[in-house]
This record gives C-alpha cells, sequence and structure tokens, in this order.
C-alpha cells in the first residue's frame, strides 16, 4: 500500500507545516474580568497612517469561541489624542466586545486572529475571569 503511505506521509508533512506556521505567528495573550450577562470591551482595532487619517480596518476572525459567552465585534469611531504624531484624530475602528452567559462564574477563554494590513496576521489568546463580585466596569481600559 504504497499510494496510502504517501499520503499519510504527506498528510503528516502538511499538519507540521501548519503547526509550525501557527508557533511561528505572534500570539498575544490576554487577561479579562468580566461579570456574567454583561458585555465587556475586550480589544480596540484601527489602522492610524502617519498623517493622521484612518488606514484600511483590519480583519477579525474568532478562532475558537468562548465555551460559557459570545463576542460580538461593532463599527465605530475612535477619537484619540496624542497618539505618534497625532494630537487629536477620529478614524474608523473595530470594537470587540465579549458577554459571559446569565448564569455562569468561572474562567472561559476565546482566540482572535487578527490581520492587518500587508497579510500579517497576529492571534490574541484571551482568558476571561467571570464573577459576579468586583465586576470590568470598563473592560481593560483600551
Amino acid at each position: 500500500m504504497p499510494g496510502v503511505r504517501g499520503s499519510l506521509f504527506a498528510a503528516a508533512v502538511a499538519l507540521c507545516a501548519f503547526t509550525a506556521s501557527v508557533a511561528a505567528q505572534n500570539i498575544v495573550e490576554r487577561d479579562v474580568r468580566a461579570v456574567p450577562g454583561r458585555e465587556v470591551r475586550v480589544g480596540v482595532y484601527t489602522d492610524i497612517r502617519p498623517d493622521c487619517t484612518g488606514g484600511p480596518l483590519p480583519a477579525i476572525r474568532l478562532v475558537t469561541p468562548p465555551a460559557h459567552g459570545s463576542v460580538n465585534v461593532k463599527r465605530g469611531m475612535l477619537k484619540a489624542t496624542n497618539i505618534k504624531q497625532c494630537l487629536a484624530t477620529e478614524v474608523p475602528a473595530l470594537v470587540a466586545f465579549y458577554r459571559a452567559s446569565d448564569s455562569y462564574s468561572g474562567a472561559d477563554e476565546f482566540l482572535l486572529e487578527v490581520g492587518v494590513a500587508g497579510g500579517r496576521k497576529q492571534l490574541q489568546h484571551f482568558r476571561v475571569s467571570v464573577s459576579s463580585a468586583g465586576g470590568a466596569a470598563g473592560g481593560q481600559g483600551i
């Protein structure tokens, strides 16, 4: 059965290449506190050009969804001051929110892939602590 062995070998090589590719990607670890049943902002994604105008928005993909909640991405405008050489600017942005199930308390996690200009991708791993005590009124202050 040389054809089956060859196919298995090719599949194993492809899997190793995929694993190496994922391992080579930049993974950012983020910790978030949340309250059951409430939305918490977990990320703001935009592109501010050197001339203080907005560039193309990144592509955001939910790679691994949370087991005990949901992730929602909304469009908005970011008003920023003193970023890079921009004293004041207003640019389009994408804002990611996490919402834990109403009755859940404990740990949760999810993985986002953020694709920026030039085809570069960054993985962001969110570890969420859901608790009704000491809640997360404003997320991480992002």
